[in-house]
């Protein structure tokens, strides 16, 4: 089986880089694939994207070296089943509050008798290449996104479930949990503290810790901290930063600013 690379770093307690995708477009996403990310995530929980999207993103994601990851809507076994069927190396589960909700989203992830997970990879063992039914229990990357009140209180419980390869921190649910605005990137000190604790909760039971940005500044801030992998924006972030700049510049004034979305 293809062997996923950015879960054999994370197990070195290495760093990747990656990018979410927020469109429905297989042409962006192979293109922003192809830039070197060393993965890519498509986002179906907040994204414009559903699982025909889906479908038709993961194979041109797969013309570039790029691991492909999916944020799935939710914790539900047959979205993480759906997305892993078709050739998704990861989920991304959102709002993860407890250890029963991180054992229901690895038994998703798992073949018998580690998981629950039925049999069926109807594109994955294609792109996986033979051996994937023997090897995937090993190389699917399941990922919880702590990012609630209870999630942070439950941190440990969460972080020793068996199977689960790594935490994600979704910095402006978790800013709302905390009584704090929600705003992306977030710049207040008390959110930074309960980052860094997460980090270090992480890194003691031998993780990999994840994290969003929706900058370079954040994402630098955050690599400089020791996090495993880390979201340099979306493609629509990349998109309409670079164009309002651009814009601004050809008529000779200052970019406006833009509601923030987290991407």
């Amino acid at each position: 089986m293809r062997e996923n690379t950015a879960l054999a770093a994370w197990r070195r307690d290495e760093q990747t880089i990656g990018l979410w995708l927020s469109l429905a477009n297989s042409y962006s996403a192979e293109v922003m694939a192809n830039l070197g990310f060393d993965w890519v995530c498509v986002d179906m929980q907040h994204g414009l994207i559903d699982y025909t999207d889906l479908v038709q993103m993961l194979p041109a994601i797969s013309t570039s070296q790029a691991t492909p990851l999916v944020r799935v809507p939710w914790n539900e076994p047959y979205e993480i089943m759906k997305a892993l069927d078709a050739g998704a190396y990861g989920v991304v589960v959102p709002m993860v509050n407890n250890r029963e909700e991180a054992e229901q989203a690895v038994m998703a992830c798992r073949y018998p008798p580690l998981g629950n997970r039925s049999f069926g990879p109807i594109r994955a063992a294609v792109y996986g290449g033979r051996g994937y039914a023997v090897a995937a229990n090993d190389q699917i990357a399941c990922i919880a996104m702590i990012e609630t009140a209870e999630g942070i209180a439950n941190a440990d419980e969460i972080m020793s479930t068996p199977g689960l390869n790594g935490v994600y921190i979704g910095p402006a649910d978790l800013a709302l949990s905390l009584g704090l605005p929600a705003m992306g990137d977030q710049p207040q000190e008390e959110h930074l503290l309960v980052v860094k604790d997460l980090l270090a909760k992480c890194k003691a039971h031998g993780i990999a810790a994840g994290i969003h940005t929706s900058s370079l500044e954040y994402a630098q801030k955050y690599l400089a901290l020791g996090f495993n992998f880390v979201t340099l924006g979306s493609e629509s972030g990349h998109m309409t930063k670079n164009a309002s700049a651009e814009l601004a510049a050809a008529r000779g004034g200052v970019a406006s600013e833009r509601e923030n979305t987290g991407y």
